[in-house]
């Protein structure tokens, strides 16, 4: 946690804290000189020399100081917020830039949950504890010092009765924070169960009612719920006992300062030493009660931060994550049409580096103006052939070539610059269906945007909206149907163009007809939009800079389920347990490929292959 506040604190920062630490000394010190007017006032009024001159001088100047005590809190405090305020947005700037640069693997290492939890909780448990704890770090010590010193100057039975009740006060909230501390570890992590299940319900409500599970669900999360209810229980039952155990001590202490007052006054020889003792006392239980303050202070400290301690342990496991996969240097796509787009050189993987391989021994060409197919059983590897493509993980043994280089060596955005990609799952952001189509492009070509709406066939539908390409789009595009939200990725990836377009398992979510349709379109109009690629002096930031004029052949990747999205692809690779089992073109795997003409058959009849 402090290694924290060392790196992400500006100087700025710096400067605030200084203010207001010197603010908190300038309110210790008028707080600790009141008392010194209490004794005047005491020992006057016993003399009987008091005046109403001297009563509105001395009451004038404890006025006086607990203004300027309450004046000098108000601006630490707001300095304190200040540092805080500036902390929390640093930290969850570079918390957002981390978990934005991680990899997929990183991403399935924390979880998403647990991820969303590290970037607001746990950052906002450390932004309380600044804003908090910065005062009472300066206050307290300097406090607890200042006052001990005016205290050790009075009478000896007074001083070894307020190091009694200190010790009792330190022993007792020794045992509860010691008892509490494991609770408290806990609290983030059940934090993080809380938000899965929460998310769970909330994404997945239309299956949950389809499946009448709503009880089921409820159960779930009320477990859950359980778990935190018993935990903050625990923590608040053993923190709510430190209170009245302070109460007990502050007021036996100022039962012990008198009783201790009133032996040592009866013991006093004479009038004038017994005044200077009851002034001795009244301005001594101030002190006294200053001491305890202090130990307060410093027992608050104690209850907020062993929460924040382990929000800022699993703050620093994010940022100090090493990223699996590391950008490269070259920053220039050297295009050469006798080079291949795409190659995959004997191409092992295993997530997470485990010994079940997911793909292996790939090898496959695809060359520019291609159209290449996958198809395979479930878990077959296609979509891990795709994500090593965009390097979302990277291969164990092997190469991958994008235009003869390795994919390592490229810069990242460098390469994905370069490739379009329509999901799996169609992903749509909330804004309007202008700016998912053209999305990273800060000034949209509407003629490009008509195009790669008609050719996804998303262009009927959009149409007939009362808004055009500006109507709305809710999150993850739940005002849209699947097929919908499927033709507008495929718009997208059509939109932004490159050298290589993956369409992974985009057309499920269509008919036969929409299907066809689509693909026929890309096949004949895509050179359409083959101008717009980002150029080879690459410009990092945008997809869409330095766009040169000059046609160039995409190659198409295509990852289906139907033997009638890709019987016309130029080749077609089939996969069984991740590998190639079988490549080449419809007729040809139907002879050669028992695995091909297996799937192809139990989709369409002797005479439709």
């Amino acid at each position: 946690m402090f290694k924290l506040l060392v790196k992400y604190l500006k100087p700025l920062d710096w400067v605030f804290i200084a203010l207001c630490a010197g603010f908190v000394v300038a309110q210790v010190y008028f707080d600790i000189t009141m008392p010194e007017y209490t004794a005047k006032l005491t020992v006057e009024v016993q003399a009987g020399t008091a005046t109403m001159k001297s009563i509105w001088k001395n009451g004038g100047f404890m006025l006086l100081y607990a203004f300027a005590s309450m004046v000098s809190s108000i601006i630490c405090g707001y300095f304190a917020s200040r540092t805080a305020a500036n902390f929390a947005k640093t930290l969850r700037k570079v918390m957002f830039e981390r978990v934005t640069s991680f990899s997929a693997a990183e991403i399935n290492k924390f979880g998403t949950p647990s991820l969303i939890t590290r970037t607001t909780n746990d950052v906002v448990q450390m932004q309380n504890f600044i804003a908090m704890g910065l005062q009472m770090f300066i206050k307290a010590p300097v406090l607890a010092i200042w006052a001990i010193c005016k205290v050790s100057e009075a009478a000896v039975q007074w001083t070894v009765a307020t190091a009694v009740v200190v010790g009792v006060i330190v022993v007792v909230v020794g045992l509860i924070v010691g008892t509490c501390y494991s609770k408290f570890k806990q609290i983030q992590k059940l934090t993080d169960e809380l938000n899965t299940t929460t998310r769970e319900n909330i994404t997945g409500v239309r299956v949950i009612r389809a499946f009448n599970a709503d009880d089921y669900q409820t159960a779930k999360f009320e477990t859950v719920n359980e778990k935190v209810k018993r935990n903050q229980l625990f923590t608040s039952r053993g923190l709510g006992l430190m209170m009245p155990v302070i109460q007990m001590c502050m007021n036996g202490l100022t039962l012990a300062v008198y009783w201790i007052g009133a032996v040592l006054i009866n013991q006093a020889a004479g009038i004038p030493e017994r005044i200077t003792l009851l002034g001795n006392m009244a301005v001594f239980t101030q002190y006294a009660m200053q001491v305890i303050m202090a130990f307060m202070l410093l027992i608050m400290i104690f209850m907020i931060m062993p929460r924040c301690l382990v929000s800022g342990k699993r703050i620093s496991d994010v940022l100090g994550t090493r990223r699996s996969v590391r950008s490269g240097s070259v920053k220039e796509i050297k295009r050469d049409n006798g080079v291949p787009v795409l190659q995959f050189r004997n191409v092992d993987f295993a997530y997470d580096h485990g010994e079940g391989k997911v793909v292996s021994g790939i090898d496959f060409t695809v060359n520019r103006g291609e159209t290449v197919a996958f198809i395979g059983a479930t878990g077959s590897g296609k979509t891990t052939i795709i994500n090593l493509i965009e390097r979302f993980y990277d291969v164990d043994n092997g190469e991958v070539l994008f235009n003869g280089v390795n994919v390592k060596e490229y810069d990242e955005e460098v390469l994905r610059g370069s490739i379009a990609l329509a999901s799996q799952r169609a992903v749509l952001f909330k804004g309007d269906i202008r700016g998912n189509v053209a999305y990273g492009d800060e000034d949209p070509d509407d003629d490009r945007l008509r195009a790669a709406l008609e050719i996804s066939c998303a262009a009927e539908f959009v149409d007939g909206l009362e808004k055009g390409v500006d109507s709305p789009v809710a999150q993850d595009g739940t005002n849209f149907s699947g097929g919908q939200k499927q033709r507008l990725s495929i718009a997208r990836a059509v939109y932004k163009g490159g050298d290589l377009l993956i369409f992974d398992d985009s057309f499920s979510a269509l008919d036969y007809k929409t299907d066809m349709l689509v693909r026929k379109n890309i096949r004949e109009r895509l050179d359409e939009l083959s101008v717009g690629y980002a150029s080879d002096e690459y410009d990092s930031g945008a997809v869409y800079d330095n766009i040169k004029q000059q046609p160039r052949k995409s190659a198409v990747l295509i990852v289906a389920q139907r033997i009638g999205t890709i019987m016309n692809a130029d080749k077609i690779i089939v996969l069984d347990e991740g590998k190639i089992v079988g490549m080449g073109k419809h007729k040809e795997l139907l002879t050669t490929c028992p695995t091909y003409k297996e799937i192809a058959l139990s989709q369409l009849s002797k005479e439709e292959l």
